[in-house]
C-alpha cells in the first residue's frame, strides 16, 4: 500500500494560479487520505490503492500511479500517488529522472511536511549543472532554462508521437519569471565561483557567458547526482586518489568537456526513454485499455496541432 504518497496534481493552467482555484484545490484535498507533499504543476483523483496498482506501479512502471481521468465538480483531473521515499530518492539521485525532472519545472506546492522544497533544492542545483555542461559559452537567460526544462523530455517516447513539438518553449517562455525565481540563486551561487558571468542584460533576462574549460567542466560534472556520475565513471574511467591522511578519493576522468557533456546527455536520455516506456505499460494496465487510449489519443491531438 502507498501509506505516505505525493499528489502531483495538474489543473489546466500555469503554477501561478488564481486564489479562486487554489481554493478548488484546497477543497478537493479536503475528500482525499492526507498527505505529506501536494504540488500543482499544470492537470490530477485518488485512485483505489490496492495492492494491486501498487505492485504495477512499482515492478513495472516507476513508483508512481496515475488516474488521468477523474471529475470532480465538473472538472477533469490527473492524480498521481507516489512513496515519498521513492520520490526523495528520485530527487536527489534522479534513479528514474520521472518525479524529479518534474520538479525540475515551476510548481505551486500545496502541503509539504517533509521539506521537499527544501530537498529539491539539490537537484535544481544539479539540473542548472547539467543543463551548463549542454550550454554553450554565450547564451540567454531563457536558452538555460529552456535546456534545463528539456532534460526531462530527453528520450522521453511521447515527444516522438504524442507531444506538442513546441512544448519545451512553451512552458519556459509561459513561466519565465517562475523560472528565474527558481533558478536565481543557483545562478549567482555559480557565478561566485567564476563558473559563469552575467554580461548584459535585455528587457527583464540576462545573457550569460560561462567559463568552457576542463576545470569547469569537473566542477559542473561533480555537481550532478551520484547515479549520473557513477554511470558516467563506468564510460570513462576514473582515477584514484590517495590523501595525506590516507583517504581515498575516485575521480571521473574527463579528457573533454564535450566528452562529457555527450556522456551525459546519453545516460540521462536512457534514464528517460526507460521510465516514459515503463510508466506508459504501467498506466495502460492500471487504467485500462479505453482509459489508455483515450488518453494517448487526447495527447496525441494536442500534438498533431503543433505540427501542422
Amino acid at each position: 500500500m502507498l501509506r505516505k504518497f505525493c499528489d502531483l496534481t495538474c489543473l489546466d493552467g500555469s503554477a501561478s494560479m488564481e486564489t479562486e482555484k487554489k481554493l478548488e484545490i484546497a477543497a478537493l484535498l479536503k475528500v482525499l487520505p492526507p498527505v505529506e507533499f501536494c504540488c500543482v504543476y499544470g492537470s490530477a483523483l485518488h485512485p483505489n490503492n490496492t495492492d494491486k496498482i501498487t505492485e504495477v506501479a512499482d515492478e513495472i512502471g516507476v513508483g508512481v500511479h496515475f488516474n488521468p481521468f477523474v471529475t470532480w465538480k465538473d472538472k477533469m483531473y490527473k492524480y498521481g500517488v507516489v512513496r515519498m521515499d521513492d520520490l526523495i530518492r528520485d530527487i536527489l539521485n534522479w534513479e528514474r529522472f520521472y518525479l524529479s525532472g518534474r520538479l525540475q519545472k515551476p510548481v505551486r506546492v500545496l502541503v509539504d511536511n517533509l521539506d521537499i522544497g527544501n530537498i529539491n533544492s539539490v537537484n535544481l542545483r544539479a539540473a542548472t549543472s547539467a543543463a551548463l555542461l549542454l550550454s554553450p559559452s554565450r547564451f540567454s537567460e531563457e536558452n538555460l532554462y529552456a535546456t534545463i526544462c528539456s532534460l526531462s523530455y530527453m528520450g522521453d517516447l511521447r515527444m516522438f508521437f504524442a507531444e506538442d513539438k513546441h512544448k519545451v518553449n512553451k512552458i519556459v517562455q509561459g513561466q519565465f519569471t517562475l523560472f528565474q525565481s527558481m533558478y536565481k540563486p543557483f545562478l549567482e551561487e555559480f557565478a561566485t565561483k567564476d563558473l559563469l558571468r552575467f554580461t548584459s542584460s535585455v528587457g527583464n533576462q540576462i545573457n550569460v557567458s560561462q567559463d568552457c574549460g576542463l576545470s569547469a567542466a569537473s566542477s559542473l560534472v561533480s555537481r550532478l547526482p551520484l547515479a549520473i556520475r557513477s554511470d558516467m565513471a563506468l564510460k570513462l574511467g576514473n582515477k584514484t586518489h590517495l590523501s595525506e591522511s590516507g583517504q581515498v578519493t575516485r575521480e571521473l576522468v574527463i579528457a573533454s568537456r564535450e566528452e562529457a557533456a555527450e556522456c551525459m546527455r546519453k545516460i540521462v536520455r536512457r534514464r528517460v526513454m526507460v521510465s516514459s516506456a515503463r510508466q506508459a505499460i504501467s498506466g495502460l494496465l492500471t487504467v485500462g485499455a479505453v482509459h489508455g487510449v483515450r488518453y494517448v489519443a487526447n495527447k496525441m491531438r494536442k500534438a498533431w496541432k503543433s505540427w501542422t
